[in-house]
């Protein structure tokens, strides 16, 4: 997906260039969506400086956030771009990462701890395929990667800055709506490989600060969930349905509970290596 991305400050817009050098342009130069970061009011620019929020699609009531915030507003504005204007992949709220062809997709609520688990996954021996959003196609069941920046989020911030150079965070972003933010760039590797796709093989519902645990799921609550997960799967229709039912028939799925990253990191180890067994 290509993005194009104006603003009214240069500030928002350096940090992008600094966080996405390296990545590829759209193969025609066409962007697939425009995000546009404007003042709320014209004087909002200079006084007491707000970001609103426009583009392709848009949500009237969204309030706007400071320019401290201005690289979090860009990040929510592709998001929301794909999230509404998406329509050849089904798109899952969720993070995946790969590992010989075959994808884990991990999802849940906010704060269930998918981003960390696969950008701390990324780092050892998988390859990162993205954070936010998973894309399925509905013509072949693969996924593809979306691997934008991750957005770290509190706690996760200091585990993740123990594994990674500094180089590739973004500035610290302070008291956003999710408490305390930092970007971090996906590995080279993400990006050298971000044009191939994978087979799911493994759906994964993380869930933070519990004593370890797993229970496998059955496919209705899996369909049920994953219909919840998806920001276009009504938009699809009939292809969405279809998309769906054959992951959800197709690939395991597994509730785990975790007190902390690095149990998580083996109990998914763990799952991976008895799926491949």
């Amino acid at each position: 997906m290509g993005f194009r991305i104006g603003s009214a400050w240069a500030g928002p817009v350096e940090h992008l260039r600094t966080l996405y050098a390296g990545y590829p342009t759209p193969d025609d130069g066409v962007a697939d969506f425009t995000v546009r970061l404007e003042a709320e009011r014209p004087w909002r620019r200079w006084i007491r400086p707000s970001v609103a929020i426009r583009g392709d699609f848009t949500l009237p009531d969204a309030a706007p956030l400071p320019l401290a915030q201005g690289l979090l507003a860009a990040e929510m504005g592709m998001n929301l771009q794909m999230a509404l204007g998406q329509r050849r992949y089904l798109i899952l709220h969720a993070s995946a990462v790969e590992r010989d062809g075959r994808a884990l997709l991990m999802t849940g609520h906010s704060g269930a701890g998918k981003s960390t688990l696969a950008a701390l996954l990324g780092e050892r021996g998988w390859r990162f395929m993205g954070d936010e959003f998973a894309l399925l196609d509905p013509a072949t069941g693969q996924l593809h990667a979306f691997p934008r920046m991750i957005s770290l989020k509190n706690e996760a911030i200091a585990t993740m800055a123990a594994d990674v150079d500094s180089r590739r965070f973004g500035p610290l972003l302070k008291g956003t709506p999710k408490g305390d933010i930092r970007h971090l760039r996906p590995n080279d590797a993400a990006l050298a490989a971000m044009d191939r796709p994978a087979r799911p093989a493994l759906i994964l519902f993380p869930r933070f600060g519990f004593e370890s645990a797993e229970r496998p799921m059955a496919p209705s609550e899996v369909f049920v969930r994953l219909t919840q997960a998806s920001t276009n799967y009504v938009a699809l229709g009939e292809p969405g349905f279809a998309a769906l039912t054959g992951l959800v028939k197709s690939v395991p799925s597994i509730a785990i509970d975790y007190p902390d990253t690095a149990r998580a990191v083996a109990q998914v180890e763990r799952l991976w290596a008895t799926l491949a067994s």
